[in-house]
């Protein structure tokens, strides 16, 4: 296989970058927007069937949009300051998939800003959406260039088809006449491409040796198809009717084997955690709405420990990414 496109620079270019700068800004830091704004949509939704407060929904929504505005800058400057490394990112064939980060945290922005400023929410999503797109051709395309190598199978592929997937979970409300079809295709695009991908990434992982320990969180994506396909199909066709609920039990049976596997290991905090995040607010929003609707007990108090869960969890991401910013870690490289 032709290696050439891995994100290597030369050594002079690598002993001329600070050691603590923007140049180290990792792409798929994009991952804490999608998993805050998911958890802020998840807050709104349980204060619509259960009440309450509306505050945890919102300070957390904000919070969203203002981490999206600065990685938006940081990363913009990134790319005209380091335009190599930018590209090295994006021709990597795994990191290259975190761009679809960006354009799932646009359209998810785009529902948290939307409910106030419905413009700017139809502006998101629909840039956001077009990207979505040209980026899964792009990342697609590039993939049927042939011997790649059965090792790069791993669950961050699964990423630009949750983006496309994603067109379809925050544009059910869009007023374009339009924007029907624009979801129809995210819904047929993204459910088929997670579709092809997961079964190569499970064959990947069952065959082959296991995942670095470092990219044991990233297991966790595994989930997203099937919560954002849910969130995705309910929204599109306006039901709830068996085949999503198959799609809701299935996403709770792999939630619980992929736990294991994630929150198990010794693995100390690092950037990738955030890959836990989305997910499991996919998750979390398909249970209040699968619980709710379904008006079970059981299901409900599930919707709630998993919306807790993931509060917790994202709280303590949060901190922790701070924390090493502030002591000069997060852009040390």
């Amino acid at each position: 296989m032709n290696t050439t496109n891995t994100l290597t620079l030369s050594t002079t270019e690598l002993e001329v970058l600070p050691k603590s700068s923007l140049s180290n800004l990792p792409v798929n830091l994009f991952a804490s927007v999608m998993g805050l704004s998911g958890l802020s949509l998840a807050w709104r939704q349980a204060y619509h069937y259960v009440g309450g407060s509306l505050l945890p929904a919102e300070a957390i929504g904000a919070f969203a949009v203002l981490i999206f505005a600065v990685l938006i800058l940081t990363y913009g400057i990134k790319c005209v300051r380091y335009p190599a490394l930018c590209r090295a990112e994006f021709n990597h064939p795994v990191t290259g998939n975190f761009f679809g980060t960006i354009t799932i945290s646009m359209m998810l922005v785009s529902a948290v800003v939307g409910i106030y400023f419905p413009l700017a929410g139809e502006i998101l999503w629909s840039a956001g959406s077009l990207l979505t797109l040209l980026l899964s051709a792009l990342l697609v395309s590039r993939l049927f260039k042939g011997e790649q190598d059965p090792q790069h199978a791993l669950p961050v592929w699964l990423i630009p088809g949750v983006a496309s997937l994603d067109i379809a979970v925050t544009g059910s409300h869009m007023p374009m006449a339009w924007a029907s079809e624009l979801n129809l295709a995210g819904l047929a695009i993204g459910g088929l491409l997670a579709l092809l991908f997961i079964i190569m990434i499970f064959q990947r992982l069952i065959q082959q040796a296991p995942l670095a320990t470092a990219m044991t969180p990233s297991m966790m994506i595994l989930v997203a198809p099937f919560a954002v396909g849910f969130l995705a199909y309910t929204n599109y066709f306006g039901t709830i009717d068996r085949f999503a609920g198959m799609l809701y039990y299935f996403t709770l049976f792999l939630f619980a084997v992929v736990s294991f596997k994630v929150f198990h290991t010794k693995m100390r905090f690092a950037i990738s955690w955030w890959a836990i995040s989305f997910p499991m607010a996919a998750l979390s929003n398909a249970a209040l709405k699968y619980g709710y609707a379904q008006e079970g007990l059981p299901l409900q108090l599930i919707a709630i420990a998993i919306l807790l869960f993931l509060s917790l969890a994202l709280a303590v991401l949060t901190v922790k990414t701070l924390s090493s910013l502030l002591k000069g870690q997060l852009l040390a490289g």
